[in-house]
């Protein structure tokens, strides 16, 4: 009994103390008050984002993505989600509903800080099944035609052939 106690102990400590070994489902989230965060999205991942939210501040926290590659570019795809609605402009607004986006690589995703305000984001970034090669045949699409290639003619077909009976004469 006092074995199972000893290492149900060290089982619960290493657990507490080794953070390495926690799992969130490959969630991560990051807290961004005074410097902008960064995520690099590979060309092999994209990257899914389930929460942003905001507290604080008057300006609207963004999500912003720098397209890596040949199309280049830059464009925000995600405003913050207000989770306290009592200073700025959103004082007498109802509660807001909360997005997420998810953004293919190869791309930079920038958050930058707001004065005043703590952000919140929550990420995985995922394998990009089949992404990546620009040499992958595509899956033919079928073509179907709305218009029946043939049309169906009625004929009358024999069901057999009638027999002859004898009839006795007197």
């Amino acid at each position: 009994m006092t074995i199972k106690m000893h290492l149900s102990g060290w089982l619960v400590a290493f657990f507490l103390l080794n953070s390495g070994f926690v799992f969130a489902g490959g969630f991560k989230s990051k807290i961004i008050t005074t410097s902008p965060v960064t995520i690099t999205v590979p060309d092999d991942r994209f990257l899914k984002i389930t929460n942003f939210t905001q507290e604080g501040g008057t300006e609207r926290g963004v999500v912003r993505v720098n397209l890596s590659g040949d199309s280049g570019g830059a464009v925000n795809v995600l405003a913050a989600t207000r989770i306290d609605l009592s200073t700025g402009i959103n004082s007498q607004a109802f509660p807001e509903i909360n997005n997420s986006v998810v953004i293919a690589g190869p791309a930079d995703v920038r958050v930058a800080p707001v004065m005043g305000a703590t952000l919140l984001i929550t990420y995985k970034k995922e394998p990009n099944e089949g992404g990546g090669s620009e040499e992958a045949t595509p899956t033919p699409i079928p073509i179907v035609s709305p218009t029946p290639a043939g049309t169906a003619t009625p004929s009358a077909t024999p069901s057999g052939s009638p027999t002859a009976t004898p009839t006795p004469t007197p």
